[in-house]
């Protein structure tokens, strides 16, 4: 006898799936993302200090996203900040990069347990942010990769219903540690469209054991690959 509770991976997210969200990234995270690939590439070197007004001048803003981004990086662990002596570069780690990847790959695989033995892979949502995954890499917009990836993958971890799962996930600032990925290894953006299409496909295909290998390998690999640095 069918168990009614029990339903096949991917209808129940067919229909209640909600949309990703796929924003445009804000004021404060062009900011952030303009200060990530100095910093990634060198052109800041560590211990040089970054002044909010001279930002904020450089990019045309006020002070307010420029203080917003600047608590990202510290959050990253980029940037440390001191009363009086304002922010300042440490030395770029790639190990915390590294580190970041192998926390979220394991959150990431449960994630994708959970929500496929509840049936309810959010297969329209995910759609959604592959889309405008494929767009980015049309246009060459590394930015709008990172948000409709971050997208992509929030749809799973959210369809878990596990909150404290969620929480931890949310913790690792997906989408900036996505934009300093995409900086550091360059990865063709196409490709990595067309990588979380197959994410996708092996969830609704239903086997269990095989998406959860793939969304746990699809993490580590960025662990793994040599860093242009």
């Amino acid at each position: 006898m069918t168990d009614p509770q029990r339903r096949p991976a991917g209808e129940d997210g067919a229909r209640r799936s909600v949309a990703p969200r796929v924003s445009r990234p804000t004021f404060s995270s062009q900011i952030r993302d303009g200060l990530l690939e100095r910093i990634t590439s060198g052109e800041y070197a560590p211990g040089e200090r970054l002044v909010e007004t001279r930002i904020a001048a450089e990019f045309g803003t006020s002070q307010a996203p420029v203080r917003e981004a600047l608590r990202d990086l510290e959050a990253l662990g980029l940037i440390e900040s001191r009363p009086r002596l304002g922010s300042t570069v440490v030395p770029f780690a790639e190990q915390t990069l590294r580190e970041a990847y192998v926390v979220r790959a394991a959150l990431e695989e449960a994630a994708t347990r959970l929500c496929m033995l509840r049936g309810a892979v959010p297969r329209s949502a995910m759609e959604k942010a592959i889309t405008e995954m494929h767009r980015s890499a049309e246009a060459g917009d590394p930015a709008l990769m990172s948000t409709s990836s971050a997208a992509f993958h929030r749809a799973v971890v959210e369809a878990s219903e596990n909150r404290l799962l969620i929480r931890a996930w949310e913790a690792l600032q997906i989408e900036a540690r996505t934009s300093i990925a995409l900086m550091v290894l360059e990865p063709d953006l196409a490709t990595v469209a067309d990588e979380h299409r197959l994410l996708l496909q092996d969830m609704l295909d239903g086997d269990v054991e095989r998406a959860c290998r793939h969304a746990r390998d699809h993490q580590l690999e960025y662990a793994q690959l040599p860093h242009r640095r």
